[in-house]
């Protein structure tokens, strides 16, 4: 049975499973960050990781989402795939931390959501929508 609730560590990050549950998105910070303010509320449990070089933002979606993601420079956690989980209460590092901490509810983010909240993140590419 998959698990409706996001897990939390009690004392220490702690490695899940994606696929149970939730799977999760990983964007690398600048664009992660820029996404979250797009999203606003609409945005669920995020974490930010800022080891590594330049830092991620993980995004928490339903299940199932990872086998059809197809967003560019963006990679999808599911089912055999592992994330670092921080403490409930923990919003700054070091390590990993809750950018929005999980709720009761509601800390899956829209998939649908957070592919336009990445794209407006990215901005529009140089020459693109250019009259020429």
């Amino acid at each position: 049975m998959p698990s409706t609730r996001l897990p939390s560590a009690a004392g220490a990050a702690t490695l899940y499973d994606a696929g149970h549950g939730w799977d999760a998105i990983r964007v690398p910070r600048s664009v992660g960050l820029a996404a979250l303010a797009i999203l606003g509320p609409r945005c669920g449990a995020a974490i930010e990781d800022p080891l590594t070089a330049a830092g991620v933002v993980h995004y928490f979606v339903p299940a199932g989402t990872a086998d059809k993601w197809t967003v560019v420079n963006t990679t999808a956690l599911g089912r055999g795939a592992a994330l670092m989980i921080p403490p409930s209460r923990r919003t700054e590092g070091p390590g990993p931390y809750w950018r929005v901490c999980p709720g009761e509810d509601g800390w899956l983010t829209d998939p649908d959501a957070l592919a336009a909240a990445i794209a407006d993140a990215f901005g529009p590419r140089i020459g693109e929508g250019q009259a020429g």
